[in-house]
């Protein structure tokens, strides 16, 4: 008769026991917050699915002429198809000159502080006021007969003018003033969630303020840096309020809202505005992608850094 060693009985033993353990450990409960998902999504469906589908359906369904009558002429018209190349002149400039500017102030507020409080404060103002206010701003200050034309031609030579606003320079200034901001506060959170260590350990190897933000911060930065340009960008495209109220909506401030609103409004072609929705949407999103990709080429990760 065999009988079990000591250390096999203890160690069935124990099988046996967390075999009973999890035999009578409670399932998982059920997790409804997951749930709570479905309104948005519906919301999302709603507003933005169904509007899609419904603009895209009457592109393909002009009043007169084949399905692609609409499509045809807006790549026919130079009124229509000019306005593409007039709103990257205008949104693609503003959104690099509002990142650009953004980096180094988010960077000298990387550290919480009153003065970090204060800026962002002052900063968010605009953001509160709306395009429309800003624009009614400009018009007033920088109109023909604003403080600072006046100013300028008391201490410029008399056959010097300046004009800023009913043009291309009016939009812009508009563009960044409404979007600073907003890029501001996004690449504010993207520095301050960089951990600071890496900055101090850079610097007891001797590393200089700019090494630092050119080795580390940047480096880091690119995802960040990315989705700024691309949500501030999109702000940009769309512009409507400022191109009509500063600009010159007929001549080099056409941009394509404002030829999706005459054909809807003016001209009740809605099958033309669709086309020329459709087509900001395409320009957008192929802008968007292209900026996401080329991020690639400049971060390898999360511990990677930049690339080359």
């Amino acid at each position: 008769m065999t009988t079990a060693s000591p250390a096999s009985a203890g160690g069935g033993g124990v099988a046996r026991e967390a075999s009973l353990k999890g035999e009578q450990r409670p399932r998982a409960a059920f997790d409804p917050v997951p749930l709570l998902v479905i309104p948005a999504a519906l919301l999302v469906a709603v507003l933005f699915a169904y509007a899609f589908l419904h603009g895209l359906v009457l592109s393909f369904t002009p009043a007169q002429g084949d399905w692609l009558t609409s499509y045809r002429t807006f790549f026919e018209r130079p009124a229509f198809y000019g306005t593409v190349a007039t709103t990257l002149w205008i949104s693609v400039p503003a959104t690099l000159i509002n990142v650009g500017l953004a980096i180094p102030m988010a960077y000298c507020l990387r550290r919480p502080s009153g003065t970090q409080r204060f800026v962002t404060t002052l900063l968010v103002i605009p953001m509160t006021l709306g395009t429309v206010l800003v624009a009614e701003g400009l018009l007033s200050y920088l109109g023909p007969q604003g403080w600072f034309v006046r100013v300028f031609h008391l201490v410029a030579p008399a056959d010097m003018a300046v004009r800023l606003t009913h043009n291309y320079w009016g939009v812009l200034l508009s563009l960044i003033i409404t979007g600073f901001p907003f890029a501001f506060l996004l690449i504010l959170s993207y520095v301050t969630g960089i951990d600071p260590t890496l900055a101090r350990a850079a610097a007891t190897l001797g590393a200089s303020p700019w090494r630092q933000f050119r080795e580390i911060y940047l480096p880091l930065l690119v995802p960040g840096l990315a989705v700024t340009f691309s949500l501030s960008f999109v702000q940009a495209f769309s512009v409507f309020p400022s191109a009509v109220l500063l600009g010159a909506p007929a001549g080099p401030t056409r941009v394509m809202s404002i030829a999706a609103y005459q054909a809807a409004f003016e001209d009740y072609d809605y099958s033309l505005a669709s086309v020329v929705a459709i087509l900001m949407g395409l320009v957008q999103l192929a802008i968007v992608l292209g900026v996401l990709g080329a991020r690639r080429f400049f971060y390898s990760g999360p511990t990677g850094g930049a690339k080359g």
